[in-house]
C-alpha cells in the first residue's frame, strides 16, 4: 500500500494538470474585471468598448454550451459538453472537456516575433 501511495503522489507533483489543481486556489481564480482589465492592457482599447464584447461573447458561449453544441476555439481549445445536471431556479451544472492543441504552450503569450528569428 505504501509503494502505490508513494507512485501516485510523484506523478501527481509531475503531471501539469494535478500542479494547477493543487495550486488553484479561490485566491488565483480570475474573475470578469480581472479579465476586463487584461484585455484592455492587450488590446490598448478603452474599458466601455471592451464590456460589451466580452458580456457579448460571454453570452454566445454560454448560448451554445446550454444548447449542447461543441466549441473549437483556438488558441483556447476544443470545448464539449459531457453532461448537465438541473439544479432548483432554473439553474444548472455542467461538465465540460477542454482539449488544448499539441502546440499550445504556458509560453506561447510571451512569445514576440523578434524570438522567432
Amino acid at each position: 500500500m505504501a509503494r502505490k501511495a508513494s507512485t501516485t503522489k510523484a506523478t501527481d507533483a509531475t503531471t501539469p494538470v494535478a500542479a494547477t489543481a493543487q495550486s488553484g486556489s479561490a485566491a488565483e481564480m480570475m474573475k470578469k474585471p480581472e479579465l476586463l482589465d487584461e484585455v484592455v492592457l492587450r488590446t490598448n482599447l478603452k474599458k466601455r468598448d471592451v464590456k460589451p464584447a466580452i458580456e457579448a461573447a460571454f453570452a454566445i458561449i454560454a448560448e451554445a454550451l446550454r444548447d449542447g453544441r461543441d466549441l473549437n476555439m483556438p488558441p483556447l481549445g476544443k470545448v464539449r459538453l459531457v453532461k448537465t445536471k438541473a439544479l432548483d431556479a432554473g439553474a444548472s451544472v455542467m461538465t465540460l472537456k477542454l482539449r488544448t492543441p499539441k502546440n499550445a504552450s504556458l509560453a506561447a503569450p510571451a512569445a514576440t516575433p523578434d524570438s522567432m528569428d
